[in-house]
Formats: C-alpha cells, structure tokens, sequence
C-alpha cells in the first residue's frame, strides 16, 4: 500500500459520506533536522512527518496485537513501500541552493512509529546529492503540489540543525495568507480541474532558510 494510494483508499472509506469536502484530504505535522557532514557543509535532511488519528488508523488497520500500537518492525514493509512511492512526488521536499533547485538521492534510514495512541510518525532521511558549502543560501520547502496533503511544521522546535558550524541559524518564512477568494476556491472541482504543474501546495508552504557565517 502506497503513501498515495493509502490516502485515497482512507478518503473513499472514510469521507463517502462527506462528498462536498474541500482539500485537503491528510494532514501531516513535520520536524525537520538539518544534517551537516564533520567539515561543515550540508549533507541533507532528516524528517519526521507525524499523521493525523483518521490515517493513522487506516495504516494501522490489522496491525498490533491485544490492542496495542504495532512495533516497529511489523511496520517495516509499509515504511519501505511508502519510501519507494514517494519518490515519484519527490517526497515533497523542494530545496534551493543559490535560489536553483536541487536534488536530493534516494532516502535512508526510513523507518515508521506508532505511539500509545496509535499516531503514526514516518522517518526518513533525504541526502543531497553531494554536500554543499553552508555559506551560501540554503532552503527548503515541504508540500504537497496538489494540496491532497497538508504539511504543517510543529509550534515548537519544529527545524534544527545537527553538527552545524559555529553561527549557523534557521528561519521560517511563513507564506502569505490567502485571499477570501483563494478560499472560496478549495473544492473538489477546483482541484480536479487545476492544471498540471500549478503547484498550489506551494503557496500555502513556508520555506526555512539556513544562514551560515
């Protein structure tokens, strides 16, 4: 079962009787860590995207035993599964490195918890495809293009940075908020007809931005 193909299998289950409900659909809470190698320069990010209580219940539905949350090694498979899907969305994470897009590789150690109150929390780790100098401007953003997913970093502590050099910092620059009409527009039919490539999502992502003497 795919991330993706997870979600519209929860809303078909679980919004049939919702059928005028707007976007989006799953909502993700996110913790990012910025890894920097030993020399100082930026290797990657690390995630940990934590799911609202309707998918978490859908992903778990079999899992566990005597009623508790499944251990991490029974949800393995899915978070292997959910890992491969995601890469044709680019795990929705869209970096900048001297304001032009750059790409990450394939993702690593990704694993997936559940806690006593059956929340699932998806971790993983996006390596750039080769380490970049941190003196130069570094950003990123977390979305979902279409909207069917919204991320929201956490209210505290929610970007860190993991052996940065002396002075490095993180900020966040919120996105503007929408217009009434912007607003108004959120419904299914907007979204089945919004043409390719109009990344929406991005609109309503913030950007954290690295800054490095």
């Amino acid at each position: 079962m795919s991330m993706r193909h997870g979600f519209v299998s929860l809303i078909v289950a679980t919004l049939a009787a919702a059928p005028a409900v707007a976007h989006p659909h799953v909502w993700v809470a996110v913790r990012s860590e910025v890894l920097f190698t030993d020399d100082g320069k930026i290797k990657g990010v690390r995630h940990a995207w934590t799911f609202d209580d309707m998918y978490s219940a859908f992903a778990l539905q079999g899992l566990g035993k005597d009623g508790k949350p499944p251990s991490r090694e029974e949800l393995a498979p899915l978070a292997k599964t959910n890992a491969e899907s995601l890469a044709e969305f680019d795990y929705f994470t869209f970096a900048k490195y001297q304001n032009a897009k750059t790409a990450f590789g394939p993702p690593e150690d990704v694993w997936l918890e559940a806690d006593d109150k059956k929340i699932v929390t998806m971790h993983f780790t996006l390596p750039l495809e080769k380490p970049l100098p941190a003196q130069k401007p570094f950003s990123f953003q977390i979305y979902d293009p279409t909207y069917f997913v919204a991320f929201d970093l956490e209210k505290q502590n929610a970007v860190t940075l993991t052996k940065a050099p002396a002075g490095c910092s993180t900020s966040v620059v919120e996105p503007k908020p929408l217009l009434a009409i912007d607003t108004q527009k959120l419904s299914e039919a907007f979204f089945a007809n919004m043409s390719p490539g109009a990344d929406f999502g991005m609109k309503l992502a913030a950007r954290i931005v690295v800054a490095c003497p």
